[in-house]
């Protein structure tokens, strides 16, 4: 997230000194002793910058879902919803998985982190060289999957923009210019519409269905849970680690996150 030209420079890659891509990173693990000694060891890694730390999977979810980070260390044991559980719930969600890199004290988890398609696999004590590995193998992966993304064509413009919006509220349905609704949100498959006036639900399935629909120079998809209304956008609020939450001009002043990937496009447009 934001200007990561110095810690890139500092991640230098073995081919040739050229400079690395930031990987932005969340920590889980239920003991703080090993959360406080991984985050040490990574310190050597001046490319990979550490957003969150959770300490259940629970909260390891909800991180991940905001905060779309590129890698994720996390403990396989832990009380409630394990290693194994955070990975099912993201997937159940719909939720785009970051890379994985599982650690426990017992290796007869190896298997069954690999069956998750885990990226990599590390025994408590952790060691600074078998790290490393996993680290490579992270980079590696971050830089195919953000070459992946730079050769995607951009989706084409709607050949019919609508500029009237059909939403539900106390079981009448009322018609919406769209130029007044503030933003939309996606939870559990249902889409809610929060205009000037009122508040409901859209029939449409998907937020992605929705925004083909609407002028994009007008709604811009913030976070995959999030559509906004760039002219309703009140304020712009420096939140977690260079990242930003939108203050919106509804009447609840709903704070909505930027997610990682859209925070370059946040700062060009509003020249932060």
């Amino acid at each position: 997230m934001g200007n990561r030209a110095a810690t890139g420079v500092a991640g230098a890659t073995q081919n040739g000194g050229a400079a690395a891509q930031s990987i932005s990173a969340v920590l889980v693990d239920d003991e703080k002793l090993a959360l406080d000694e991984l985050s040490f060891l990574l310190k050597e890694f001046p490319d990979v910058e550490i957003i969150a730390t959770a300490s259940n999977g629970l909260e390891a979810v909800k991180l991940i879902a905001d905060l779309e980070p590129d890698l994720v260390f996390m403990d396989v044991q832990m009380p409630g919803l394990d290693g194994m559980g955070v990975i099912a719930r993201l997937r159940e969600q719909g939720i785009p998985l970051p890379y994985f890199v599982m650690a426990t004290a017992y290796d007869q988890y190896a298997v069954e982190a690999f069956r998750v398609e885990a990226l990599d696999y590390l025994l408590k004590p952790v060691e600074k060289d078998r790290l490393a590995i996993a680290v490579e193998r992270a980079r590696k992966g971050v830089a195919e999957r953000a070459k992946a993304a730079a050769a995607e064509a951009p989706p084409p413009k709607p050949s019919l923009q609508r500029s009237k919006l059909l939403v539900k509220s106390n079981q009448r349905n009322f018609i919406v210019d769209a130029q007044d609704v503030v933003y939309a949100t996606i939870e559990g498959g249902l889409i809610t519409v929060v205009a000037s006036s009122l508040e409901g639900q859209s029939n449409y399935r998907t937020i992605e269905e929705l925004q083909s629909n609407l002028d994009p120079d007008t709604f811009w998809r913030v976070h995959r849970s999030y559509l906004v209304n760039i002219h309703r956008i009140k304020e712009v609020i420096p939140w977690f680690k260079s990242s930003f939450q939108l203050r919106m001009d509804d009447k609840k002043q709903t704070e909505i996150p930027v997610s990682r990937v859209q925070t370059k496009r946040l700062r060009a447009l509003l020249k932060l």
